[in-house]
């Protein structure tokens, strides 16, 4: 009896769930049912089945403003379980050892998961006094640089739908509990590219991030420099650590196959 070939096992419906996803890539964030139609040569009732099927197992999502559809958190976490079996911590490891050795000050790599960080590496400084690695903690995005860093490239609408809707909880005086002036810190962390926590979650600690991206050009992650206060002066940060995450940040981009 002769072997099928693989081609004959193919789910037409599958198919056409796979190549609507795949529309949602390089620049495109965002598309209507018509769009989906006219690209995916389907009907609209065809494609409208397909993105409630999608939509209900959560990978894809309708943003209630504008009405058109988006990629889901689900294949976020394929995407970020995709990179972590890629290596982002192997590839980020010995890009955080180097950072410690020029700047002896804790470094971290954190990704962003439901509007808080985790905390997946961390090489501490030498020095006596320093921050607690926080490995494997979970923290408010909205008051931690490496939080800050990749909430600051959502849209508004992505923002205020993953900002808690009770009062932001005031961690030190000086965390940013006001949703308009984090939101106009944002704009400008997303227009320098990279994040300052000024004793924002702990009072005596500060902190620098930057970005960390991927091949497809989406943020999976941030790199961050964190030490006592008296050590992270304004020039300091200005002069030495910010343009160092930054490089950091974007050779471990480098690595996982971002291109500028």
């Amino acid at each position: 009896m002769a072997k099928k070939e693989k081609s004959e096992y193919l789910i037409q419906a599958v198919s056409h769930a796979l190549d609507l996803l795949e529309q949602f890539h390089g620049e495109t964030d965002e598309l209507g049912v018509t769009e989906l139609s006219k690209r995916l040569k389907l009907h609209k009732n065809n494609v409208f089945r397909l993105l409630a099927t999608l939509e209900s197992r959560g990978y894809i999502e309708q943003n209630k403003v504008t009405e058109n559809y988006r990629l889901g958190l689900k294949t976020l976490e394929l995407g970020q379980t995709f990179i972590k079996q890629m290596g982002l911590l192997r590839q980020s490891k010995p890009v955080i050892e180097d950072l410690v050795k020029i700047c002896n000050e804790t470094t971290y790599v954190a990704v962003l998961k439901d509007f808080h960080i985790i905390y997946l590496d961390s090489i501490e400084t030498s020095k006596t006094v320093r921050v607690v690695p926080r490995v494997g903690s979970r923290l408010p995005a909205y008051c931690t640089a490496a939080g800050k860093v990749q909430i600051a490239y959502m849209s508004s609408e992505e923002i205020d739908h993953y900002l808690p809707t009770r009062e932001l909880q005031k961690f030190t005086a000086n965390t940013i509990t006001d949703r308009e002036e984090l939101k106009k810190q944002l704009a400008l962390i997303a227009e320098q590219g990279y994040a300052i926590d000024n004793e924002e979650l702990d009072e005596g600690v500060k902190c620098v991030g930057a970005p960390i991206r991927d091949y497809t050009r989406r943020i999976i992650g941030a790199v961050s420099i964190s030490g006592p206060s008296m050590r992270f002066t304004d020039e300091r940060i200005s002069r030495e650590l910010i343009p160092l995450v930054i490089r950091a940040a974007e050779e471990i981009s480098s690595k996982l196959g971002y291109q500028k």
